[in-house]
């Protein structure tokens, strides 16, 4: 691989779990001349990517190059608090209910939903106008696969599924055009702006980046708006990552390797993070992903499978599995840390309990609240509401006070008898003994009894969760891998 970056050509490399693709990307950096950029994923690992490579190889996030180019004249405008749907309808002046097709309606509120909806697809999407193909579907509409089907099923039920369709983006789209107007003013005040905007900002002027390679790390949890940055640049284009590591298609991320212009295509198989009994193990959710990647262990690690009574980290599907596996960790006299730091979640803890009781909080996420039924409604109508939700059903099932004494006595990793964190958070991750949380839950099973399909965005995060150990196993909360591919079910 490393010679083959050296060519100048276009190049893709398919790294499985453990196969060491950033040391790769450092050691063929090394030999390059000319100006290089690495792109991280987030600001952690670009951070930690400076620190080790070369001096001439620019480490950053597309965020980062983006602030510098357009963000810093919208800084002010970033400080701004949260703002729910509703007074989003009150800034744009919506005040009618609209209909859709023959039984819906639009709320203002609804309709200032979807249309900051349809501005978050667009700054996305690589796209250069926004238009109808951002309008999201409300609930029980066909996508356009299933329209085209009713063409020619039943047309009576196609021309009322598109003309509710078309009353939809009539009356999104010009709101959706007024906010995003809005956006692009460094003085506007109607809508919240945030990071993404200005990346579709810079995006919007085609960026020539100064550079002679562009690598792009992680490259299959990119979204389409950074792989055209990095696609469109003249110069020698390298992507890498692993497609069955995608963790975040939820937030309109692609597999960009799979389309990647490249002369060469590489394939890094080769783990050293862990032996053949972990590697066994992964590849029984690359075998349901049906991808032609296997994984090859490092046949210097004697790696085990099973029960680890005492494991370095626990691996949680959820943000509450999380914080329930930190409760019963301290239950159990042990010293929990939280990957990520518990210092946010308890200070936010604190801000929804001032809220309960009445009070106004001065917590910048929430402080634009009056109650707590205030951010519940937040949370339930509109997108701008999801990075809350999670926490939003942690208050309301263990309450603030408990979540607040709780995480409160977490410690620092290198203090910690146990590391816990989410499956999605460990990604990038790795210690020695790793033990699986039982709230990665089966999927139900068919009205014949047989297993029920396993979700791809399922499959994936198993694979990321269970190639976090290097030394240790315990399955937990994914043995039940083992009915999908009991050719593979002996470790």
């Amino acid at each position: 691989m490393i010679d083959a970056c050296r060519t100048g050509q276009g190049l893709v490399v398919e790294a499985a779990a453990g196969a060491g693709k950033t040391s790769t990307l450092r050691m063929a950096a090394s030999g390059m001349r000319g100006r290089v950029l690495y792109l991280a994923y987030n600001k952690a690992a670009a951070v930690e990517a400076k620190a080790s490579f070369p001096s001439h190889v620019r480490c950053s996030t597309v965020h980062a190059l983006a602030f510098g180019a357009v963000g810093r004249e919208y800084a002010g405008r970033l400080r701004a608090p949260r703002q729910s749907a509703r007074e989003t309808a009150r800034r744009l002046d919506l005040r009618d209910e609209v209909p859709v097709g023959s039984s819906m309606v639009l709320t203002p509120l609804h309709l200032a939903r979807f249309a900051l909806g349809t501005v978050d697809r667009f700054c996305q999407s690589a796209d250069h106008d926004l238009d109808s193909r951002h309008v999201p579907l409300m609930p029980g509409m066909p996508t356009p696969v299933e329209l085209h089907r009713l063409h020619g099923e039943d047309r009576a039920v196609w021309a009322q599924e598109r003309r509710a369709r078309d009353d939809l983006v009539a009356a999104v789209l010009p709101v959706a055009r007024r906010a995003w107007a809005d956006l692009q003013d460094p003085r506007g005040t109607k809508i919240r702006y945030q990071h993404d905007h200005y990346l579709k900002q810079w995006q919007l002027t085609a960026p020539e980046l100064p550079y002679d390679v562009v690598m792009l790390d992680e490259a299959q949890d990119s979204n389409p708006l950074t792989a055209s940055l990095v696609t469109t640049q003249q110069c020698q284009r390298i992507a890498i990552g692993d497609g069955c590591q995608q963790l975040y298609g939820w937030r309109g991320a692609v597999d960009a390797l799979a389309s990647w212009p490249a002369e060469t295509r590489l394939y890094l198989s080769q783990s050293w993070r862990f032996g053949e009994r972990v590697a066994n193990e992964a590849n029984k959710w690359l075998s349901i992903l049906g991808t032609d990647l296997r994984v090859r262990g490092n046949p210097a690690l004697p790696s085990t499978i099973g029960p680890v009574p005492m494991p370095d980290a626990v691996l949680c599907r959820t943000n509450a599995g999380a914080v329930a596996r930190v409760l019963a960790a301290l239950d159990a006299g042990q010293r929990p840390a939280l990957v990520g730091g518990a210092g946010e979640l308890v200070r936010l803890a604190e801000a929804a309990a001032e809220l309960k009781s009445g009070r106004r909080t001065n917590h910048p996420e929430l402080f634009a609240f009056t109650s707590w039924a205030q951010v519940q409604e937040y949370c339930e109508d509109g997108d701008g509401g999801s990075d809350l939700r999670v926490f939003v059903k942690l208050i309301d099932d263990y309450g603030p006070d408990q979540i607040i004494v709780g995480l409160s006595r977490a410690v620092d990793e290198h203090r910690a008898d146990v590391v816990v964190s989410t499956a999605h958070k460990s990604k990038g991750r790795e210690w020695a003994r790793v033990a699986i949380q039982d709230d990665f839950t089966a999927p139900k099973k068919d009205d014949d009894g047989n297993p029920g399909k396993v979700q791809r965005a399922d499959a994936m995060l198993a694979y990321v969760a269970v190639t976090r150990a290097k030394l240790a196993l315990d399955r937990g909360g994914l043995a039940w891998v083992d009915r999908y591919v009991p050719e593979l079910a002996v470790a």
